[in-house]
């Protein structure tokens, strides 16, 4: 499977994230929404801040556990299973691209108004958004570097136009326009809440290309926390600033209500430049859109859920170029066929729903116990914060109306059916949720692929380069034992299966284990056991682990042993011997290693448990 490079960094994800939420949102939205709650529309959109936490929280803790392409849809199809993967991958790419073709008319129809008193055609409108959204996709193709570079200098022109508008204006806003700010009944604020709650969503878009981030457990919730600050900031100020200059009666009906306010303090070329500013939001959404929605057909792809043709990556660009040219070529026919604005309240009904499923699946994974999942950003709170958000948007959702959630329910229809139809015969993987089945009825449904998959992610992102004591720790045989034994009992199978290993017969090897005890005990602290041995030959090292949850008991040890490491090298290996009892002790040594050891549901746990330790990786041969 061919990868995606590394390419992203902590500025890129910012980029990428702030530039999905500024557009319609900050220059279109909040004139309607003032209809709704009049100056209490600050409160609003303070308050549809604080409810996007959980989602931007449990989105930063699964990509800092699974950096992989098609964010969303990678971590709800892991947890909840391909038919909900499936769903949310459709839903996402759906959702993402008609937004963008959405900014990219908002686009075109914002060049109008600065190219007046010239007057376009609808069809000349759409002809220049095609164009557009055609430099766009070429863009993404050719580069994923430069697409965020242009990203980048996009956002940093319009936060310092917003800036410059925020500082001028506070200036001049009159404190007499907030009278009333909380004239509305609190229904009302919180039902506009939860229409500019939309302007929040594309956020956390930015994790659909967390596998072309680099150090992603870091830059990735930073970046995504940074881009919520720092546009809600914005968001605020460029509220009450409008709010505070403009007419209310004039707010409300002006298409363009940013724009309008910057005209009352700097004149025509206030209006002209925040028009920019629009396009420039637009053009950030559209292009960021395009970057993030292209990623969920090539991760389902990859995943066997949809045909193995979108997973293909450019060889020159690096780029998932089918993937990009599909979605690229949606947009276009969105542009020129359909009525986007009624789409685009179904795509805010779909991203509602995606949230529930994110943080549904913080909660799936964390009590999957699956010693594999290891984020290195954890969600607070957890797990009221999930729960909290869940029930909210639930309550959002109700009043998108009947048709967006028709068109949602035909989503999960399909999915439903493309499951039976096509993914059932090519797909077999297990979800976390299935290991919380395991755990809570006991039995062994053969569900490791999803542990496997996790490890393997966790030692690309940790940039974990296998070293011959992971090679040995791959390889080697694994004893859980059941019940309460002594150790001649255990010592006895050890030496069975190492006679097979080795070449060497089991009678000697099990003497030389109860000689190596005679000798001086091998227990290096309570539990915790290394019985090691030399024995005759040449290149014969192995390693074989034993877990036994009731315990071994010892001659000598007033504690049973429940972890036990067992080296047999002959004398050539006697360097590596003791190399190899560092990095035991290390692992040792590692915080929680007892708990989670005697935690791993079945022997697959445990050996990816010592697979992914942080201990120092042995270059020498």
């Amino acid at each position: 499977m061919a990868k995606l490079k590394k390419q992203l960094g902590l500025l890129s994800v910012f980029a990428v994230a702030s530039g999905a939420m500024i557009s319609s949102g900050l220059f279109v939205l909040p004139a309607i929404a003032y209809a709704k709650a009049g100056p209490a529309v600050i409160l609003a959109y303070i308050i549809a801040s604080i409810l996007v936490i959980p989602s931007v929280l449990s989105q930063a803790e699964l990509a800092s556990a699974m950096p992989k392409a098609g964010g969303t849809y990678f971590f709800v199809e892991r947890s909840l299973g391909s038919i909900w993967g499936l769903f949310s991958g459709l839903a996402n790419w759906f959702a993402v691209a008609l937004k963008s073709a959405f900014a990219v008319v908002g686009m075109a129809i914002l060049v109008e108004v600065v190219l007046h008193p010239i007057q376009l055609s609808p069809w000349q409108l759409k002809i220049i958004a095609v164009l557009c959204c055609l430099f766009f996709t070429v863009l993404n193709i050719v580069s994923v570097k430069h697409t965020t570079r242009f990203q980048i200098w996009l956002v940093a022109i319009l936060l310092v136009i917003l800036t410059v508008f925020t500082v001028l204006g506070l200036r001049t806003v009159e404190v007499a326009r907030y009278t009333g700010f909380m004239g509305k009944s609190t229904m009302t604020i919180l039902a506009t809440a939860g229409l500019v709650f939309v302007s929040f969503g594309g956020l956390t878009k930015v994790v659909s290309v967390a596998e072309e981030v680099k150090n992603p457990s870091k830059n990735l919730p930073l970046g995504m926390i940074l881009a919520w600050f720092v546009v809600t900031i914005f968001y605020i100020a460029v509220i009450m600033v409008t709010v505070g200059v403009m007419d209310g009666t004039e707010l409300t009906q002006s298409y363009m209500p940013i724009s309008m306010a910057a005209s009352k303090f700097m004149g025509n070329t206030g209006f002209v430049l925040l028009a920019l500013a629009a396009i420039a939001a637009f053009v950030t959404t559209a292009n960021g859109g395009i970057l993030a929605a292209s990623r969920y057909p090539m991760a389902m792809s990859r995943d066997k859920l949809l045909p193995p043709i979108l997973a293909n990556v450019n060889e020159r660009f690096k780029t998932p170029h089918i993937s990009i040219l599909l979605t690229g070529g949606f947009m276009i026919v969105a542009i020129v066929t359909l009525d986007i604005e009624v789409l685009v309240k179904t795509a805010s009904t779909l991203m509602i729903i995606l949230f529930i499923l994110v943080n549904a699946s913080v909660i799936v994974m964390r009590e999957s116990r699956i010693q594999s999942y290891r984020p290195k950003f954890r969600t607070p709170l957890y797990p009221y914060i999930q729960i909290f958000a869940i029930a909210v948007y639930g309550i959002l959702i109700v009043d998108m109306g009947k048709i967006p959630l028709l068109i949602t329910a035909a989503f999960i229809l399909l999915s439903v059916a493309w499951f039976l139809l096509y993914v059932s015969r090519h797909v077999s993987r297990a979800s976390a949720a299935m290991h919380i089945v395991e755990r809570v009825t006991d039995r062994s449904l053969r569900t490791v692929t999803l542990e496997d998959e996790l490890r393997d992610i966790l030692l690309e992102r940790d940039d974990i380069i296998k070293d011959r004591f992971d090679n040995l720790i791959g390889q080697c045989h694994i004893i859980d034992v059941q019940g309460r034994k002594p150790a001649d009992d255990v010592f006895r199978q050890v030496a069975q299966i190492l006679e097979e290993r080795l070449d060497v017969n089991r009678y000697v090897i099990f003497e030389k284990l109860l000689q190596r005890e005679q000798q001086g005990g091998t227990i290096i602290q309570p539990g915790f056991a290394i019985p090691h041995i030399i024995v005759e030959g040449q290149h014969k090292f192995d390693i074989l682990l034993v877990r036994a949850l009731e315990g071994i008991d010892f001659p000598e040890a007033d504690v049973p042993v429940r972890t036990m490491f067992i080296l047999v090298g002959s004398k050539d290996e006697r360097n590596y011997h003791l190399r190899a009892l560092m990095a035991i002790a290390q692992i040792a040594q590692e915080k929680n290693f007892e708990k989670r050891w005697l935690n791993a549901r079945d022997i697959q746990a445990i050996r990816n448990l010592i697979l992914l330790s942080t201990r120092k990786r042995d270059t020498a041969k």
